[in-house]
């Protein structure tokens, strides 16, 4: 079970955003990353990212994410892949897919009536994935642009 804070305890006005790609180790951990960066304790925001496979559960983030991450000041070696739980269905408030498949699945596995909104990071495109084409760098910028839209619109929340 992945750890989050004050999953069982009263949500206390914290908004929780909830980042998605497939394995948990570039698009959606760096999606995470520099989201956390742009928001501020009082945004009372929780972040947390996860992949609908299994594929890399408990690994760090792809080296190149990392690196690329850290040439633009932003730590996210301390993130840890896991595989999306129905649980997280309810426990945030947003969950944001990387592309239409991943989109698609979450769809299919959410529970009915689940209190997660599940839409697209960027509305009208897919973040490509850039675990076999590389592109890390193009990747970051399209991340940086939507979370910055997508932090305006959680403080209207």
């Amino acid at each position: 079970m992945a750890a989050y804070p004050n999953r069982e305890e009263g949500r206390g006005g914290v908004k929780r955003v909830l980042f998605m790609c497939l394995g948990n180790i570039c698009r959606s951990p760096t999606a995470e990353g520099v989201f956390r960066a742009m928001i501020s304790e009082a945004d009372r925001i929780e972040t947390d990212s996860a992949g609908t496979g299994a594929y890399h559960t408990g690994n760090p983030p792809d080296p190149r994410a990392v690196a690329e991450a850290a040439a633009r000041g932003i730590d996210i070696s301390d993130l840890r892949a896991r595989q999306v739980e129905v649980a997280d269905f309810d426990c945030f408030d947003l969950i944001v897919a990387m592309d239409r498949a991943n989109l698609r699945a979450l769809r299919a596995m959410a529970p009915r009536g689940c209190r997660g909104e599940i839409r697209m990071m960027v509305d009208g495109a897919e973040v490509p994935d850039p675990y076999y084409s590389g592109g890390f760098g193009a990747v970051f910028d399209m991340l940086e642009q939507a979370s910055a839209s997508l932090l305006q619109e959680m403080r209207r929340m």
